[in-house]
């Protein structure tokens, strides 16, 4: 019973794993954007969640609410105005201001709440438990990995059900010839930042509400996304949750043997998919 429970518990920590990628594999699906100011951009937006709860004084859950929109017009903006610039045959470029722009926000967040840790409190949300029969599972948990798999629903729905996600694929796979059709890449380019945004807003609750966090954990949990989208399958959204899940598994059974490998268990467990799957479990055709 008690690998059980580890099991599952680590699959519900795949879900944060999952919520942390999705932004991510969902830049990357459409523009091959890749992202390393992610994590940090995570950490920023549990800032502003924490912000509006202590001026405000609202629940976290309706701060991510008031929350998302801002995030969704800063990612907007970022995208247009800086990020499109860099977008091109090299991929150095992307890399390099996202580079800079992980070391700018960090930097700014220490100017503006130091390097002490803060935490979001959702009161006694944070230790309530479900008994499942001979498993027991925190409500917190469980609300992130819901929320995983509504927000990836929610994405694929959009990404293949809409007017806006037949642009986006259009403009994924030949944007010149999307741009003579009437479609205005950049503006798309955009919106799917600003979408991916809105996605980190969320995992930014979690982040918030499950642990502690400061101005320079945004690298660590840009790892863990990085692995769940390569794990998954870059692009691939329902890989990033399977992704997330194996990282998640891997930690958990890695700690229940030995605390101190709980990290190393989860990078062990992505390159042993690597060597199996190099392109990942669920890839989806790149040129």
């Amino acid at each position: 019973m008690i690998w059980l429970d580890t099991i599952v518990q680590g699959v519900l920590l795949g879900g944060l794993y999952a919520l942390f990628a999705a932004g991510l594999s969902l830049v990357f699906g459409i523009m091959r954007l890749v992202n390393l100011a992610h994590g940090d951009l995570i950490v920023m937006a549990a800032y502003l969640i924490l912000v509006l709860v202590t001026l405000i004084g609202v629940d976290p859950f309706v701060a991510t609410l008031i929350a998302a929109p801002i995030l969704f017009c800063i990612g907007w903006l970022l995208q247009m105005y800086v990020l499109n610039r860099t977008l091109g045959t090299d991929i150095l470029p992307p890399l390099l201001v996202t580079f800079g722009l992980s070391i700018v926000i960090q930097n700014a967040l220490q100017e503006g709440f130091s390097a002490d840790s803060q935490r979001l409190s959702v009161g006694p949300l944070e230790t309530a438990s479900l008994p499942l029969g001979p498993v027991t599972i925190g409500v917190m948990p469980l609300l992130t990995f819901l929320s995983a798999i509504l927000v990836i629903v929610a994405l694929n729905q959009l990404f293949y059900r809409t007017s806006l996600g037949r642009a986006f694929r259009a403009t994924s796979d030949d944007a010149t010839t999307a741009s003579l059709m009437g479609i205005r890449p950049q503006n798309i380019f955009a919106t799917a930042t600003g979408i991916a945004m809105v996605v980190v807003t969320i995992a930014a609750l979690y982040l918030g509400t499950r642990a502690n966090f400061d101005p320079t954990i945004g690298p660590a949990r840009l790892i863990y996304a990085f692995e769940a989208v390569i794990i998954g399958g870059l692009g691939s959204l329902w890989g990033t949750l399977a992704g997330g899940i194996i990282i998640g598994v891997a930690q958990t059974l890695g700690a229940a043997i030995n605390p101190e490998w709980q990290i190393l268990a989860g990078h062990i467990a992505f390159v042993i998919v690597l060597l199996l799957k190099p392109r990942g479990l669920f890839p989806r055709a790149v040129d």
